[in-house]
């Protein structure tokens, strides 16, 4: 039995509140289990440089951990970003850039902040799936706006944690879990389609067995958490 009593394949408690920042184009709080982050969208009437002669649009991600989010305090990064954030925050743009064909958002940027209140593992994972739904609700509202001639197709997105931890195959990993996990992977998924499958074995190199057990555990999850994009 896990710390927190739930089934080797069970999400942990999930769920999401709009508006959590007014003055954002869009806004939420998401939660998973006692991982909380605000996913906020900037509108942008204008688009990279390297995209100013494309007929296409833009979305970005910038990712940080608050310093009261974690056990000890998290020291504020001020100016240049550390590696790991950078490597989240790519990661976060790249998933998002697939949930929308981007030439139906031209001459726009999106830029979606996604700042970690509460860190218990799956940090990047919830940030990933908040900051779809944000972008979701920004859309919507842009084609409300009549920014957009009509609503574009949106690929539900959602990410989520799998790994190994002390010989079985776990699903959503709290911190305390991935801190002693053999092998630990984030993955994510547009609709019924891959976008990233992040593994990396800690302690010894993985089966097929196992990567295809933890592989399916998060698919399971993805499939779950995308009852969220009914809600927003």
């Amino acid at each position: 039995m896990r710390r927190d009593r739930r089934a080797p394949n069970e999400l942990r408690p999930f769920s999401v509140e709009q508006g959590i920042q007014p003055q954002a184009y869009s806004s939420l709080l998401i939660k998973t289990g006692n991982t909380h982050v605000i996913c906020a969208v900037s509108l942008e009437e204008k688009v990279p440089p390297f995209l100013e002669d494309a007929s296409m649009g833009w979305i970005t991600a910038e990712y940080s951990i608050l310093p009261g989010a974690t056990s000890s305090r998290y020291r504020r990064e001020i100016g240049a970003r550390s590696g790991r954030s950078m490597e989240i925050q790519r990661l976060i743009g790249r998933s998002l850039r697939m949930m929308v064909d981007l030439g139906d958002l031209e001459g726009y940027t999106l830029r979606v902040d996604c700042d970690v209140l509460n860190a218990d593992g799956g940090t990047r994972t919830a940030s990933i799936t908040g900051g779809a739904l944000a972008v979701k609700a920004a859309i919507a509202r842009m084609a409300a706006e009549s920014r957009l001639p009509a609503l574009p197709g949106i690929q539900p997105l959602a990410a989520v944690s799998a790994g190994l931890v002390e010989g079985r195959v776990l699903l959503d990993l709290d911190y305390s879990e991935d801190s002693q996990a053999d092998a630990d992977g984030n993955f994510v998924m547009a609709g019924d389609r891959w976008v990233e499958l992040q593994v990396t074995a800690e302690t010894a190199p993985l089966s097929d067995a196992q990567f295809d057990t933890i592989k399916s555990f998060a698919a399971q999850g993805i499939s779950e958490l995308r009852s969220l994009w009914g809600r927003v």
